[in-house]
C-alpha cells in the first residue's frame, strides 16, 4: 500500500513515526526545503506527551519546560483570578507531563526519526486518481493520500468545498529572554476583547508571548510587526504585560481562522488530521496536542479493512468537543467588565486540575 501523506508539520511527521512503528511505509511531502528553526513557543498538555511517549519520543522531551501552574490575572491590574497547579500534579493525575518547547524543536525531534521518508520542498497540489501531482510538476503515486497540510489544505477541497472564516482574532508572538519576568507558570491576563499569554519555553531561558487582538477584517500575515501597535491596542493593561510588549519591539502577525461547519474527515482513499481536519483555535492550547491524537489513532487504523471511516468515527465527537470549547474560549477569555466577568471569574476560581480531566487525561486512563 502506498501512503501519500501531505504536509510535514507536526500531525504528519507524528503520523510518519506511528506508521514506522507499526511496519508501515509512508512518503511525506513538505513544501519547506529546509526545517526552520524559527518560530514561538506551544503549549503540550499529558494527552499530548502521552502519544509522544507512546512514539518513543519520551526521553527526547525530557529537557522541555514544565510549568508548575497555570494563572489567569485581571488585565488592569494583574490581580490572580485562580492557579492550577501542573509540574508534578500533572504528571501523577495523568501518568504523563505537561510541558512547553519550540515548535520547531518538537518538529525536528519528530522529523530526525524518519527524515529518510519526507521529501522537503515537495508539496502537494493536486490529486489525480492513481496519485499525487506535486508543486514541482512530479507526480507521486499513491492508494491512500493523507491531508496533514494545516489550515490551506490542498487534499481537503477534494472531500468538502468549504471556506476558512475569520475567527475575529488576530495572535502576534515573539520569544523574548526569560531574564524579563521571573515566572515558572503559563501566565494569562484576560482582558476585554482580548487576552496576553507568557510562558517559559524549552530549557526556561525564553518566554513565549502570544498578544491577541480583534479584528473585523483578516490582515495578512506578517512578520517584524512592531510592538507600538500592539502597545496602543493594550493601553491601560497591568504594566508587566505592557512591558513585555516593549521588550519584545516586534511580533509576527498571525490572522486566527475556523472552518463554519465540521465537515467529512475521510472518503474513499483520502483522511485529514490536524488543523486539515478540524482547526482549532489556540484559546485550549489543543492544536498540537490534537494532531498528535489524530496521528495516533489513524496509524492505528490504516490498513485494516474500513480503516479511514473508522479512524474518522473514532475521532469525530473528540475533536469537535475540543474545538467547541476553543471557540468559546474567544468569547469566555474577553469578556468586558461587569457582571458577566464577575460571575466567570468565580467559576474560574473554583476550578482544579481534576477539571481539565476531559481532556488531559489519555484515553483509557482513569486519573490518578
Amino acid at each position: 500500500m502506498r501512503i501519500v501523506v501531505a504536509g510535514g508539520g507536526i500531525g504528519g511527521l507524528a503520523l510518519a513515526i506511528a506508521l514506522q512503528r507499526r511496519g508501515i511505509d509512508c512518503t511525506v511531502l513538505e513544501r519547506d526545503r529546509v526545517l526552520s528553526s524559527a518560530g514561538g513557543g506551544l503549549q503540550l498538555s499529558p494527552n499530548g506527551t502521552a502519544v509522544l511517549r507512546r512514539l518513543g519520543l519520551g526521553a527526547a522531551l525530557d529537557g522541555a519546560f514544565r510549568p508548575a501552574g497555570r494563572q489567569l490575572r485581571r488585565w488592569r491590574d494583574g490581580g490572580l483570578i485562580s492557579r492550577v497547579p501542573l509540574g508534578r500534579d500533572a504528571l501523577r493525575r495523568y501518568g504523563d507531563p505537561y510541558v512547553t518547547v519550540r515548535r520547531s524543536v518538537l518538529r525536528r525531534l519528530l522529523y530526525d526519526v524518519v527524515a529518510p521518508r519526507v521529501r522537503l520542498g515537495r508539496a502537494a497540489t493536486a490529486l489525480a486518481g492513481t496519485g499525487v501531482t506535486l508543486s514541482d510538476g512530479s507526480f507521486e503515486p499513491a492508494d491512500v493520500v493523507i491531508g496533514a497540510d494545516g489550515l490551506n489544505s490542498a487534499v481537503r477541497p477534494y472531500l468538502i468545498a468549504d471556506p476558512l472564516r475569520f475567527s475575529g482574532h488576530i495572535a502576534y508572538r515573539a520569544v523574548v529572554p526569560a531574564s524579563l519576568f521571573s515566572t515558572v507558570d503559563v501566565t494569562v491576563w484576560l482582558g476585554p476583547g482580548q487576552h496576553f499569554v507568557c510562558y517559559p519555553i524549552g530549557d526556561g531561558r525564553s518566554l513565549n508571548l502570544v498578544a491577541t487582538l480583534p479584528a473585523a477584517v483578516a490582515p495578512p500575515p506578517a512578520r517584524g510587526v512592531r510592538a507600538d501597535e500592539l502597545l496602543a491596542a493594550y493601553t491601560g493593561w497591568d504594566p508587566t504585560v505592557r512591558g513585555l510588549l516593549a521588550a519584545a519591539g516586534s511580533f509576527d502577525r498571525h490572522p486566527l481562522f475556523e472552518r463554519p461547519a465540521p465537515g467529512p474527515r475521510s472518503w474513499g482513499r483520502i483522511a485529514l488530521l490536524g488543523d486539515a481536519a478540524v482547526p482549532m483555535l489556540p484559546f485550549l492550547a489543543q492544536g498540537a496536542c490534537q494532531a498528535l491524537e489524530d496521528a495516533e489513532s489513524l496509524a492505528r487504523h490504516l490498513g485494516s479493512p474500513g480503516g479511514l471511516t473508522a479512524y474518522a468515527a473514532e475521532r469525530h465527537d473528540r475533536a469537535e468537543q475540543v474545538a467547541a470549547a476553543s471557540r468559546a474560549g474567544s468569547h469566555n477569555n474577553h469578556l468586558a467588565d461587569g457582571a458577566a466577568q464577575r460571575r466567570r471569574d468565580r467559576h474560574l476560581a473554583g476550578l482544579t486540575l481534576s477539571d481539565m480531566d476531559w481532556i488531559y487525561a489519555p484515553p483509557g486512563r482513569v486519573p490518578a
